[in-house]
């Protein structure tokens, strides 16, 4: 289990602005880890553009899965992770960071902000400490609400686009970019694999509302079937 990312934005129609961030690159080539980062950082305002107010959601894609949550005040945040931690834990701690932050900056100051300006220290510490989500069981018993909190999942990103929208035409316009990073795009040589459609869902809308106590059951349940499948 590894998160990768946790990152705190600020929704203002239909942009976000990155507040702040913590990264976790140390299983990716060192070479490519600016383009890792940077590809983080675009993904996770995307998501949290295309999430609207007091809504929770994930976006699968591979190994990979995309957790964002969008308080009442606009305040976001966003947790990449791979698809063995669990889900009901990265929604905890968004909750917990998106709290923690609020508390050590206003919301009266977040348009002010410039762009990865803030410097709360627990975000730092969330993402290490969590690392292993056991150390999240104090947080759990706080949270105790989320047991029927509604998830929104796509299966790719390119489910969140408006029709007619395309992520290659987002991914070249993008200054969070560097001509790099765009280069790893446009080859294919992706350090994280950019958000494809399957052939079976297509680029339409494709949502499950599902509580986040049955995310726990579901996952089990795909384990217990693949341990058939190897026997």
């Amino acid at each position: 289990m590894k998160l990768f990312s946790l990152q705190i934005l600020f929704k203002t129609g239909d942009q976000c602005k990155l507040l702040q961030a913590s990264h976790e690159l140390s299983t990716f080539r060192y070479f490519h880890r600016s383009s890792v980062k940077e590809f983080m950082v675009f993904t996770g305002k995307l998501v949290g553009e295309k999430t609207e107010r007091c809504q929770r959601g994930l976006v699968k894609e591979q190994e990979y899965i995309c957790h964002v949550f969008v308080r009442h005040d606009n305040l976001c945040g966003v947790l990449i992770a791979d698809q063995e931690y669990p889900q009901r834990v990265a929604q905890t701690l968004l909750t917990k960071a998106t709290e923690d932050f609020a508390a050590e900056y206003p919301s009266n100051t977040w348009a002010m902000m410039a762009e990865e300006s803030a410097g709360c220290k627990k975000i730092d510490e969330y993402l290490q400490r969590y690392q292993n989500p056991v150390e999240a069981d104090g947080l759990m018993r706080l949270h105790n609400e989320l047991d029927e909190t509604k998830v929104i999942l796509h299966n790719t990103l390119e489910s969140l686009l408006a029709r007619g929208e395309k992520l290659d035409d987002l991914v070249q316009r993008s200054e969070d970019l560097s001509v790099q990073s765009k280069m790893f795009y446009t080859t294919r040589v992706k350090p994280l694999p950019i958000y494809r459609p399957s052939a079976e869902i297509g680029v339409d809308d494709s949502r499950e509302v599902v509580p986040l106590s049955e995310m726990s059951n579901e996952r089990e349940a795909k384990k217990t079937n693949k341990c058939c499948i190897l026997l």
